[in-house]
């Protein structure tokens, strides 16, 4: 392992989050909340630590091997997830324990969206702000971030976006550098038109911005505690539905769009078509249920049980008042649902689209062998031939997910929680998903630390896709 390399970028992500520090103390001074001192300790401390890190290496060339790559993207998550919860644990209006400030922290950059927070209408902006801009920063990933910015890392930028990223984003230009780069342009332009559309429809600008952070990154937080439904306005969730597919598409397919000034990458792609009619199906589903529960079928109504199907099965986690009154098939189909998530390049948790689609192929194909045993099937998805260690990789990505998921649904349920809130809370958790039902339908504050602790964990492995984290906990890592 180069020891100096891997402090070197430890160094260099802490020195930019702690930059990023600076529009919550702006956001505190602009509304005088009596926040931005919380946030300037916190950016002391974070850029002192980056510094520290830093300075020894500086002289250092950057030489990463892909152990390297995977030991820093697990360390950063885990570092900036205290980091970030600084602010929480310092300010009088949030009077948070250690546990519950870490747990907001890991939940925002994740972009899993579970609370701890009884009350968040009327707390300091700058707070609710933070937040929010703490999803933003995780949904496209702070690593992802460096690598645009510090094209000095050369081959170890391409470690790192693979360490982080996994199979989620693909290159769209040569270098990776740039391929960064214009991942984020996409990304802030997509989010400033969010921040547009919602004002237009009918919140504040405050709200606005707040709630395009946390709809691009298909994050969830939200600045009041009934979330969408606080505002009961269809035209609203409509930019909601159309943003948080947006936040759902591989980003990839943006920067193809925007440069080529067309839709037929969208149109030509096999797994956005998958997607869009798992939308469809979903919230038909839903629509159907409720009708001959309550024989109602408004317009009204389309919309919010579609808000809901598209912001569950997005790992968004918007909810709505439509939302808390579901039972029975509606809330275990969504939970289901959840855990398939959003297109590979996308923001979204989950196992993603196109796993899912490759795994009930493969499935399929197992069946047919064994009527045709000696026969060679191959597996085709957007007219590519799949090989089978890809297929294979998929294979124990599946089973490692359910396991993890399984374990950790045990281990609550061993602390004394019901099936449905301990169900819906990891689902929540590893899915990135935020909304649950039970004991956490509004909040996570009356779980133990135990079970805090437990969904932390979970919330990481699911934004990293297991493998990342997973990998250095093996013996065959620390081997020479």
């Amino acid at each position: 392992m180069q020891i100096k390399s891997v402090m070197k970028i430890l160094g260099l992500l802490l020195i930019i989050f702690s930059i990023t520090i600076i529009i919550p103390i702006i956001v505190s001074i602009i509304y005088q909340d009596n926040q931005a001192w919380y946030f300037f300790i916190t950016l002391i401390i974070t850029l002192a630590t980056g510094l520290m890190f830093w300075i020894p290496a500086v002289n250092y060339k950057v030489e990463l091997k892909l152990r390297d790559g995977f030991i820093i993207v697990s360390l950063i998550w885990l570092i900036l997830s205290f980091f970030g919860a600084l602010p929480f644990i310092m300010s009088e209006s949030l009077k948070l324990s250690n546990t519950n400030a870490v747990f907001e922290s890991i939940s925002g950059l994740t972009t899993t969206g579970s609370t701890i927070l009884n009350k968040i209408s009327g707390l300091p902006e700058s707070i609710l702000f933070y937040r929010q801009f703490l999803q933003w920063l995780g949904g496209l990933g702070i690593v992802v971030l460096v690598v645009a910015i510090f094209p000095i890392l050369g081959s170890g930028g391409m470690l790192l976006y693979k360490a982080e990223a996994g199979s989620i984003k693909k290159k769209v230009t040569p270098r990776i550098t740039e391929t960064a780069k214009w991942l984020w342009v996409v990304y802030v332009t997509l989010t400033i038109f969010c921040s547009t559309m919602y004002f237009i429809a009918g919140m504040n600008i405050f709200d606005s911005i707040c709630h395009s952070l946390s709809t691009i990154s298909t994050g969830g937080f939200s600045t009041r505690n009934e979330s969408f439904g606080f505002y009961d306005n269809q035209w609203i969730e409509l930019v909601a539905i159309f943003f948080m597919i947006a936040g759902s598409l591989n980003f990839s397919l943006h920067y193809l769009a925007l440069k080529n000034k067309s839709i037929s990458p969208y149109r030509n792609d096999t797994e956005t078509f998958f997607f869009i009619f798992l939308i469809i199906l979903l919230s038909t589903l839903i629509i159907l249920y409720t009708y001959n529960q309550d024989g109602v079928l408004r317009s009204r109504e389309i919309i919010a049980h579609s808000f809901n199907a598209v912001s569950i099965l997005t790992s968004t986690g918007f909810t709505n008042s439509t939302y808390n009154s579901y039972l029975g098939f509606v809330p275990l189909i969504l939970i289901l649902f959840s855990f398939i998530g959003g297109c590979a390049g996308s923001t979204t948790g989950g196992m993603k689209t196109i796993r899912v689609v490759l795994l009930a192929k493969n499935s399929y194909r197992q069946l047919k062998k064994l009527i045709h045993p000696n026969s060679k099937i191959k597996i085709k998805f957007s007219n590519t031939v799949i090989s089978d260690k890809t297929i294979e990789i998929i294979c124990v990505f599946f089973t490692m997910y359910i396991f993890f998921f399984l374990t950790a649904l045990l281990l609550l349920m061993f602390s004394g929680l019901d099936f449905l809130t301990s169900f819906s809370a990891v689902a929540a958790a590893i899915n990135n998903v935020g909304a649950g039902h039970g004991e956490v339908l509004y909040s996570c504050e009356s779980l133990s630390d135990f079970n805090k602790w437990i969904l932390c964990f979970i919330m990481i492995i699911g934004r990293l896709e297991i493998f990342t984290l997973l990998v250095i906990f093996t013996p065959d890592f620390w081997k020479k």
